[in-house]
């Protein structure tokens, strides 16, 4: 709850101005019932009908007055309330985009993505209800409780002797449901990893003939979630039930003694009527208290699980010169001895737990002259796009260095490195827009620049055969594009802002070998004074590279130019064969 009240804090005078008014409007409800009590048993036996009329146009005032600052009070606790989710999904974004590789794995993106949505909206209808309800019902009871010790003591003490069976249920209902409500959101995620996955794969799916399959498996896990969901739920339900039958118990009791009082001579009738309301007063104020108890849960849980988030801290600091490797040559971009894993000891760099893993790269060690190039080639899950994640810092090594101008990347400030590069990753992102502002990607870039950038790219070819040109809206991941259309965007996109280290991750796999030796060609025109990485399944896509490098299971078994590969590298000279024989 700590995230909830720290949250709340930067809007403190709207949030007590929304409680101060409700408080008001709470008060002027209790009031209601004394004033009917006060017209029953002093107005009306007097027969003054002026008086009568005057403390009626009172009742009406109070209960319209109650009205009013109850639409405002509510108004303002929503506002509040969207407010303080506003922040919190902005405060979980900024810090959801700044984690390293390692603790995003960590944390997994479908719990990322159920955090920033059902979490925040739980959290957002606990703030609206500390507002409202949370000033309501306890108003509604301490008020009760109180008006009815003045009307008459005797009777309020039966409501009294309960109150403490009352709080005690919810307490320790409370302390059961709270670690529940969090494995509700656990199970949470695995919904939606289930359901991204299938979202995302839909064609593979339907190609296949596994819809029935996965519908089986969101089923399972969508139970899970209701299973679980049930069970907090039903036990947060258990006070609601106990409280009612207290209360009419204790109700009927007042009833009973009531009359026999007034039977006596000993109580005025509109006392017990008085008694009723506020009776019923009480009974919605410790029903509210079961109700907060139960949102409280929920929110605790969430902004439990949101704060993790938010309260990481980042495994990967800007190191002092003084702190970081010296590199032992002065190439413009160098790997020297570089091992990695995604995990060790079943824990990644961030502490989070997680499956053990193997070396996903075991001594790598290269290096590159500023405007030379490098091919990699193997075998898919060889640690290929590992190490461009390493080389811009998405990961930190294990062992050894990786150094960028003469400097341990661990030394650049991350958006000075990174804005270096110009990348298109293997299965990039296509967004909803316009083809120009996907190249343009927020970047204030040169007209001429862009157009050398789709005209390199070959994305020309399609681009100015649309009737809007650039200005054509691309659909949610680019699905109204062909594969191939969306690689030469994609490639554009890395062209536009002419990196000085151009990174191309398997970016041709759905271009035609022309085609693919065209964007080539051009890029070596074009944009020849940037060092190329060049990851590729072609052999044709890397022949002309400065350096070759080839990969397997994590190591490298092959470093050189193409022609001296053909004769040192078994490996490489096959897959050439292969390949080569297959073109022709």
């Amino acid at each position: 709850m700590g995230l909830i009240f720290r949250a709340m804090g930067r809007y403190s005078k709207a949030v007590a101005l929304s409680i101060f008014i409700k408080l008001l409007a709470t008060i002027s409800e209790l009031m209601l019932p004394y004033i009917l009590e006060y017209i029953i048993d002093d107005v009306a036996p007097r027969g003054n009908l002026r008086s009568a009329i005057l403390w009626g146009l009172l009742m009406f005032a109070a209960a319209l007055l109650c009205r009013q600052l109850n639409v405002s009070a509510n108004r303002r606790a929503i506002y509040n309330a969207h407010r303080v989710s506003y922040d919190l999904r902005q405060a979980l974004f900024h810090k959801t985009v700044n984690l390293s590789g390692s603790q995003f794995d960590a944390f997994g993106l479908p719990s990322l993505i159920s955090r920033m949505t059902s979490d925040s909206y739980n959290v957002q209808t606990s703030v609206q209800q500390l507002q409202t309800l949370c000033v309501r019902a306890p108003m509604l009871l301490i008020g009760g409780v109180a008006f009815t010790l003045v009307m008459d003591a005797a009777l309020a003490l039966i409501l009294i002797a309960i109150l403490p069976v009352l709080i005690l249920v919810v307490l320790v209902v409370t302390s059961k449901g709270l670690p529940m409500f969090n494995r509700v959101q656990q199970r949470l995620d695995v919904v939606v990893r289930v359901m991204r996955e299938n979202i995302t794969g839909i064609r593979v799916v339907k190609a296949l003939s596994k819809t029935e399959y996965e519908k089986r498996r969101f089923a399972k896990a969508n139970q899970d979630m209701t299973d679980q969901d049930i069970a907090a739920s039903t036990i947060m339900a258990i006070p609601s039930p106990l409280m009612q039958l207290c209360i009419n118990g204790s109700l009927s009791l007042v009833v009973l003694l009531g009359a026999s009082r007034v039977n006596q001579g000993v109580m005025e009738p509109g006392v017990i009527l008085a008694f009723l309301t506020y009776f019923n007063m009480i009974t919605m104020g410790v029903m509210g208290l079961s109700r907060i108890f139960m949102s409280l849960s929920k929110a605790a849980a969430s902004a439990n699980r949101m704060d993790e988030v938010l309260r990481t801290e980042s495994d990967q600091r800007v190191l002092l010169e003084s702190e970081a490797l010296t590199p032992s040559g002065d190439e413009f971009i160098r790997f020297e001895h570089v091992n990695f894993s995604y995990g060790e000891d079943g824990k990644d760099s961030s502490g989070f737990v997680g499956e053990q893993r193997e070396k996903a790269l075991t001594d790598i060690h290269f290096a590159l002259k500023r405007g030379e190039s490098l091919g990699i080639i193997g075998p898919t899950g060889c640690g290929k796009s590992t190490i461009i994640s390493l080389l811009m810092r998405f990961y930190d090594v294990t062992d050894g260095g990786v150094f960028v101008d003469g400097r341990d990347v661990r030394t650049y400030d991350k958006d000075a490195l990174r804005s270096r590069f110009g990348v298109c990753f293997q299965n990039d992102m296509v967004f909803q827009d316009t083809l120009r502002s996907n190249i343009l990607f927020g970047r204030e870039l040169d007209e001429n620049e862009f157009r050398t950038a789709i005209e390199c790219s070959m994305a020309a070819e399609y681009i100015d055969a649309l009737e809007d040109g650039v200005e054509h809206e691309a659909a949610i991941k680019g699905a109204n594009l062909s594969g191939g259309q969306r690689q030469r965007l994609l490639v554009a996109r890395a062209l536009a802002a002419r990196p000085e280290i151009l990174v191309l991750d398997d970016s041709s796999s759905a271009l035609d070998y022309r085609t693919d030796a065209a964007m080539r060609r051009a890029i070596q025109e074009h944009y020849g004074d940037a060092t190329l990485i060049l990851i590729a399944q072609r052999v044709s896509s890397i022949i002309g590279m400065t350096h070759i490098l080839v990969m397997d299971n994590g190591a490298c078994i092959g470093y050189g130019t193409h022609e001296e590969l053909l004769k040192t590298c078994p490996a490489y000279r096959e897959t050439y064969q292969v390949q080569m024989g297959e073109m022709e």
